[in-house]
């Protein structure tokens, strides 16, 4: 599925992920955060694009190709995208670092997000590349980590996350839009921001909680 433009009205830098966690919930998609933690390694906290997506097994023998398939995913990386490393959480390796940031940088590719550990923090954070992750690891993922499938739908803390669908990250967690409802609820987490600015307005200027939350409906 080739992913749709974001609808110009839509500013997604204004957006965040409990509010569009928020959204979700309004069209009943109520589980599109995963339970994992990924925690952002390079001092950039907030993140959003299109999902690019790589599943990665561990290796139990020497690989006769390394890194092909998670090369042929950064060099397919096109602007505005997050590369989505699916590692189920495993330590074997850092599979994401310095060489790949640059090569992803290059491509457009906006940032990382890896269900796994990472390396190279130190020298990813001079570059600014954001990258979220489940932990760090010093070691090398040849003959210890591959890509097996690059665009396919992919698991992250029991969320499915599918090529071209929007993904969200920040201090609270990661949330990921799928497609077929983007348009509503980028739309309702729009309107859920104003609606929160008016209340917050209220309530500042002496307005009772309860009072707010009973005209503005939101809290």
């Amino acid at each position: 599925m080739e992913p749709r433009d974001v609808d110009a009205c839509v500013d997604l830098d204004e957006l965040y992920v409990a509010v569009v966690a928020d959204a979700l919930d309004m069209v009943g998609l109520r589980n599109q955060c995963p339970s994992v933690t990924l925690t952002a390694r390079t001092g950039i906290a907030t993140l959003h694009g299109r999902c690019r997506t790589t599943a990665w097994e561990d290796l139990d023998a020497e690989d006769p190709s390394p890194y092909e398939l998670e090369l042929e995913a950064v060099d397919g990386c096109r602007p505005g995208d997050v590369l989505i490393a699916a590692a189920e959480g495993s330590t074997a390796s850092g599979i994401w670092g310095e060489l790949l940031s640059t090569a992803a940088r290059n491509a457009g590719c906006a940032g990382v997000l890896v269900d796994g550990a990472v390396r190279d923090v130190a020298k990813m954070t001079r570059m600014g590349f954001p990258c979220f992750a489940r932990s760090v690891c010093p070691y090398d993922s040849q003959h210890r980590q591959r890509v097996t499938e690059v665009g396919g739908a992919v698991q992250v803390g029991g969320v499915t996350f599918r090529d071209g669908d929007l993904v969200f990250a920040d201090a609270d967690g990661v949330v990921v839009v799928p497609q077929e409802v983007e348009d509503e609820v980028l739309r309702l987490a729009t309107k859920k921001i104003r609606d929160e600015n008016q209340t917050r307005d209220a309530i500042k200027a002496g307005m009772p909680a309860t009072e707010a939350y009973a005209r503005f409906g939101v809290l």
